[in-house]
């Protein structure tokens, strides 16, 4: 079966009536996958599935961010995260800001004074930085100011989203389902371990030795597994990708790390997801990636331009999900 035509499949499994009530989550913020609970993510995710319909058949949004302001304060740079958050606000009903990074984060004052700032004028301030510790002191300085992650170093929640929400697209329920993440055990493997295991997937991270996902972040995502999930950690490839669902990776080096671009061209070229790495996860494996991918690289074209490739859905999913966790986190 082609991966469209799971996709069609998996779109007609039924939503529990439960999970269509919209009650907002619990959270303040959300910095972390971790922050929602369960059956939160669910809600997230059966939302965006709903609000993503809606926009397709042009029904008129919901608006509860109607005379809020939401700030994107991004210190690193951003093609998919700045668009569609900026997008999701607004057709949520809300106003969108860009204050300057380098001001915010300039050491002009603390960060604790530029959340209280913030807090006076804003509902929401969306954050791309490189310490999540940042995230961390904003959050807890601003008791009214709701913060979201939009991407540090440690972690990248809302790209995860995005991703589960691909996944049962094409997959249904992810229960005993398998995701391999080939690379570098970084801010994404990390929110993926921590989300599939939420929804009961077998996650996998493959990773060379000393790159692999931290061991505590394994550890934070066994605890909240649900149905016998597995986190394992591996250096063994071709292990990871077996019998796998999907297959994803991400680029070697990351922002703040170009200046380890040679070394590591040279640790993870065995890591590279090509068509045999590919063909060796199965005949209907998918193949994720967060972008942008450098060709080439931890990609080759043939897998990122093949049938199995869903990247660009991830991409247009990032709207959806993050639509869905706005409206449940700050809406009305």
């Amino acid at each position: 079966m082609s991966p469209q035509a799971r996709k069609a499949k998996a779109d007609s499994f039924p939503i529990r009536a439960a999970d269509r009530t919209h009650v907002p989550v619990k959270t303040k913020d959300f910095l972390s996958v971790l922050n929602l609970a369960h059956d939160e993510l669910h809600r997230v995710l059966d939302l965006a599935s709903e609000l993503k319909a809606d926009r397709a058949a042009g029904h008129k949004p919901m608006q509860p961010l109607a005379g809020k302001h939401v700030a994107l304060l991004f210190e690193k740079p951003s093609l998919r995260t700045r668009t569609t958050f900026t997008i999701a606000v607004r057709e949520l009903g809300g106003e969108v800001i860009e204050p300057p990074a380098d001001v915010a984060f300039g050491g002009r004052e603390t960060l604790e004074d530029v959340a209280r700032n913030f807090e006076r004028w804003l509902a929401g301030l969306v954050v791309r930085t490189f310490a999540q510790s940042r995230l961390d002191r904003l959050a807890a300085a601003a008791p009214r100011l709701h913060v979201i992650n939009a991407l540090t170093d440690e972690e990248h929640p809302c790209q995860a989203l995005a991703d589960m929400l691909t996944l049962r697209e094409y997959l249904g329920p992810l229960e005993g389902r398998t995701l391999a993440f080939v690379g570098d055990g970084n801010n994404v493997a990390a929110s993926l371990a921590h989300a599939g295991a939420m929804l009961g997937m077998n996650v996998r991270v493959a990773s060379p030795a000393g790159y692999e996902l931290p061991a505590a972040v394994a550890a934070a995502a066994r605890a909240v597994a649900i149905g016998g999930a597995a986190v394992e950690v591996t250096t063994d490839v071709a292990a990871a990708v077996a019998g796998a669902d999907a297959i994803y990776t991400d680029v070697w080096a990351s922002m703040g790390q170009e200046d380890q671009t040679d070394a590591r061209e040279r640790i993870f070229a065995p890591y590279q997801v090509n068509e045999a790495l590919l063909a060796a996860a199965g005949p209907n494996a998918l193949f994720m990636h967060c972008l942008p991918a450098h060709r080439g690289h931890e990609v080759t074209d043939a897998v990122m331009d093949s049938p199995a490739s869903i990247v660009f859905d991830q991409a247009e999913n990032r709207l959806h999900a993050q639509k869905a966790l706005l409206a449940l986190l700050m809406g009305r």
